[in-house]
């Protein structure tokens, strides 16, 4: 089942640079596994602030919590999340139209 996600990652004060460094470390290894992993298909920076929007894959809406709450911001995330279901037009079976006459 693929999902559509944004996140928002709001900073706190709590911990230091130095330890906000190493979360950020953190975040980009645990990111490399989801995608090395193919729950993380596909990620975008949103420009101008700490966010994202990405495309996962999960079993279900269960597992997409588990990996999203896996990630190590995730205290600091606000998250949405859209599932997605199949357009017909992606379907398989899908055929073009007609050409007009």
């Amino acid at each position: 089942m693929e999902f559509l996600v944004s996140i928002q990652v709001n900073p706190g004060a709590d911990g230091g640079t130095a330890r906000w460094e190493g979360l950020m470390l953190d975040e980009r290894r645990r990111g490399q596994d989801l995608q090395a992993q193919g729950w993380l298909r596909r990620i975008w920076r949103v420009p101008g602030r700490m966010a994202n929007v990405a495309l996962y894959e999960a079993r279900d809406a269960t597992h997409l919590h588990e990996l999203l709450t896996s990630l190590p911001l995730w205290p600091w995330m606000d998250v949405a999340v859209q599932p997605l279901a199949q357009h017909p037009l992606e379907r398989p079976e899908a055929s073009p139209p007609p050409p007009a006459t």
